[in-house]
């Protein structure tokens, strides 16, 4: 099994060509959770995610022959930008073969490394099976996203370089997809602090992990917006690490995350994608389990979508009630709209959206229903919103 020094010989090869990230205390997210929280911006890596340090310490262990004829690997896409980055940077040819559900700012940006790049499948593991082909083919070098020692060991860099800055942590709080963070970290901890709590995160939509681990049954999803962790088989490797240095896991849902990562840019200015939210997310969700300790999450990547980013911050407007739907039926005449809409100003509402039903209601035809999305300071100035409305005359209520 995977030994401290492995970690410690892995951080030496990556020295000068990953970034040391910061790990910093979060004084706001700390008062929000009761948890002393200190944060390493994984995301802040060249390819915005932790996945280059394990692509670095396997590359850099490659043989002549191996270098000559090539790599392959199979990613979602902070892998596969990591891999792909790293071959660019050691002058090896890259293959990727990624799902064909990959978001396109993932895709582009390996090609944008020099990477082939094949979209094939829609799952990791049928992405899997066609690189495993081609690696055959080809007699190219194939690289497990986590399933290999090497890959492992590259991550584990990440716990030597947390304990390294906040040396009294009580507990780490990682995202669990294959496993190779988690097993990389806990083999680093364990050796440094045999104390420290290791906890991992999985999204309730992909639970293999936590169902191996746990010898529960719960069923597969089809999607996650953390789809970095959207793993459906439990390395091997990965699996053995973490029964024996891994003190427990939990589930968190998409909304969880998304309320996590819009934290994240709200509080602290920084863009993580859904597993890197992860880490918040279970400490948002059980926050008495980690009260008063001091913890370590890791934000292990910052590769999303910018439409997907888009949606996640409306709905989170929505939730915190910044952003609201209010529907107001009126009489159907001259100067309705513009006394609705002047009613909603002087409480202080700006309007972003108007919609104007005639035909598709209820109402008798002499009257109308308004719908308007409006943007508040959240949920009790919704509620003084529509109390001014009705105190007008007009029958308002938020859909």
């Amino acid at each position: 099994m995977l030994e401290y020094n492995d970690i410690v010989h892995a951080g030496q090869r990556l020295s000068g060509h990953v970034l040391h990230t910061p790990c910093v205390a979060s004084q706001t997210l700390s008062e929000i959770t009761g948890a002393q929280v200190f944060l390493k911006f994984e995301n802040l890596q060249f390819t915005a995610s932790f996945k280059e340090r394990g692509a670095c310490n396997k590359l850099s262990q490659l043989t002549p022959a191996q270098s000559a004829r090539g790599v392959i690997a199979m990613s979602a896409g902070n892998h596969a930008q990591g891999v792909a980055y790293h071959a660019h940077r050691l002058g090896l040819r890259a293959v990727i073969v990624m799902p064909r559900f990959t978001p396109g700012v993932k895709v582009e940006r390996t090609r944008g490394f020099g990477a082939e790049v094949i979209l094939h499948g829609d799952s990791l593991d049928e992405a899997r099976s066609h690189a495993q082909e081609l690696a055959a083919a080809q007699q190219l070098t194939f690289v497990h996203p986590y399933d290999d020692e090497a890959i492992v060991a590259g991550q584990g860099t990440v716990a030597m370089e947390m304990l390294e800055q906040v040396p009294d942590l009580d507990t780490l709080i990682v995202a669990v997809g294959g496993g190779g963070l988690i097993a990389g970290m806990a083999t680093a901890a364990r050796a440094l602090r045999p104390a420290l709590e290791i906890v991992g995160v999985q999204s309730a939509s992909f639970p293999a992990m936590y169902n191996a681990v746990k010898g529960t049954h719960y069923p597969q999803g089809t999607s996650t917006i953390a789809e970095g962790i959207a793993v459906g088989t439990p390395g091997r490797i990965t699996l053995e690490i973490i029964k024996s240095r891994v003190d427990d896991m939990v589930l968190v849902e998409d909304g969880d995350i998304e309320q996590a990562l819009v934290m994240l840019m709200e509080v602290e200015k920084t863009l993580v994608e859904g597993a890197g939210a992860a880490g918040l997310a279970a400490l948002l969700k059980y926050p008495e389990r980690f009260r008063g300790k001091r913890v370590g999450l890791v934000l292990c990547g910052g590769n999303i979508d910018p439409l997907l980013l888009a949606a996640i911050i409306q709905r989170g407007m929505v939730r915190a009630g910044r952003l609201a739907r209010i529907r107001v039926s009126a009489r159907d005449v001259p100067g309705s709209l513009a006394r609705i809409t002047a009613t909603v100003a002087e409480a202080g509402a700006n309007i972003d959206e108007v919609h104007h039903q005639r035909a598709f209601t209820a109402l008798s035809a002499q009257n109308v229903e308004i719908e308007l999305v409006v943007q508040t300071r959240g949920h009790a100035h919704v509620t003084e919103v529509l109390g001014v409305l009705k105190s007008t005359g007009f029958d308002a209520k938020l859909v």
